[in-house]
């Protein structure tokens, strides 16, 4: 049986785990390019502080709740290449539209559309990987599709810093995205919803899919009995411990996304241009923590180990850098350290709902968590200008990020036994 299996064509790692990434390699640059937009010059252009900073950095979370369920909805009826090229299309014209804002209250408008915008994308992508890789696949396809956040930062950072540095903070949504107007002609032609519609897929891998994906749900169904619905898991433990997990690991990641170019310029006294280079380090070390811990999940089957461990790793090189901030380097390698554990429990995560959860209503939970988890990404950002206003020091606020990554490690610890697979 396993050599049977080794024999099976996988086409399916090509054609779809690519097109994906590319998606959202343009799309988490320019929800996060603000970033770069503050620390090089926005703030004092818009009157800004702080405060008003992380409000701006935070709203996109606002808006990015509005099309989570609906998203994840329509992917799971086969609109996902539609909805998601829509979805393209309309958040790069608002994003080089925040190139021409001239009031703090126009950039607030835009950076929420632009959360509408991209909100259902996620939970669409990922139901869309649900159709093409099997459980005991899902846990790298995931983590590789998410490898996309680290390598958009790593391409976001010295080009940002450059066209700061360059030609002013305006030309970073500019430029950026134009850009993202290209994805249409990757997305589209390139991308299928099912195996069943494929033209490209072998008969073997085609067969191979759809008979183990068929197996996984009817065992699913078998478990959870057959009349669930969105409003029967709405009130599972479950659901909301995972959507406090995520929320609580949302706010350590955009916490430190949005305000890593204005800590290390603060730490290392670097130009932004140096800045902008310096803050590709961490994602480096992204990459391979998604890597390492989507392989070994895989590999155990322990969705909850695996989750845990880098919620704990996260807050404890936090704390550190915070800690030894006399020691600029040594600070600096702590936070490098926040990256490798920054996004490698992300891929793991998003394979537990469609643990618990049957394929019919997994779409609308995939599309709730995010929505309400996400609601992270406006706390964390928002807190952290908020503390360092209070006490002037962009360091204030790793505390706050720190304690929260803690708490997600503690629900995660409680999640059902399920979830430690075989181990």
């Amino acid at each position: 049986m396993t050599e049977m299996i080794r024999k099976i064509p996988e086409k399916r790692w090509i054609r779809i785990i690519p097109p994906t990434i590319l998606v959202y390699i343009f799309g988490f640059m320019d929800r996060t390019n603000i970033g770069f937009a503050m620390a090089g010059g926005m703030n004092e252009a818009l009157q800004m502080t702080a405060t008003l900073s992380g409000l701006a950095a935070g709203i996109f979370f606002i808006g990015y709740m509005v099309l989570q369920v609906p998203g994840g909805a329509l992917a799971q009826a086969g609109h996902a290449k539609k909805f998601i090229a829509v979805s393209i299309l309309a958040w790069s014209l608002m994003c080089v539209l925040l190139g021409f804002v001239d009031t703090a209250t126009h950039l607030l408008i835009l950076r929420f559309l632009i959360g509408v915008a991209e909100g259902g994308v996620w939970p669409a992508i990922l139901v869309v990987i649900s159709h093409w890789f099997p459980a005991d696949e899902r846990g790298r396809a995931n983590s590789y599709f998410i490898m996309n956040i680290a390598i958009a930062s790593i391409i976001t950072g010295p080009i940002s810093g450059y066209l700061v540095t360059e030609y002013g903070w305006r030309s970073v949504f500019i430029v950026e995205g134009l850009i993202s107007f290209l994805l249409i002609f990757v997305w589209w032609p390139m991308i299928s919803e099912h195996p069943a519609e494929a033209k490209w897929i072998s008969k073997e891998e085609r067969e191979y899919l759809e008979t183990k994906l068929s197996a996984e749900q009817n065992e699913l169904n078998e478990e959870v009995g057959g009349s669930v619905s969105l409003g029967t898991i709405f009130g599972s433990l479950n659901m909301w411990k995972l959507i406090l997990i995520y929320f609580a690991y949302q706010t350590g990641i955009y916490g430190f996304a949005m305000w890593l170019p204005t800590i290390i310029r603060d730490l290392t006294s670097s130009g932004m241009t140096s800045t902008g280079f310096l803050s590709t380090l961490p994602y480096f070390a992204c990459i391979a923590g998604l890597y390492i811990f989507g392989h070994l999940s895989d590999k155990s089957g322990n969705r909850k180990k695996y989750v845990a461990l880098p919620l704990l790793g996260f807050a404890a090189c936090f704390l550190a850098s915070a800690f030894l901030k006399e020691y600029t380097w040594v600070s600096f390698a702590f936070l490098v350290g926040c990256g490798l554990f920054l996004q490698c429990a992300s891929g793991i995560f998003w394979t537990i709902p469609t643990m618990l959860f049957p394929a019919k209503v997994a779409g609308g939970s995939l599309g709730i968590i995010n929505a309400l988890g996400n609601l992270g990404g406006f706390v964390g950002p928002f807190i952290v200008g908020w503390l360092t206003t209070q006490f002037m020091s962009v360091f204030a606020g790793i505390y706050f990020l720190a304690a929260m990554l803690l708490l997600g490690f503690l629900i995660t610890l409680t999640l059902p036994k399920k979830t430690e697979g075989k181990e």
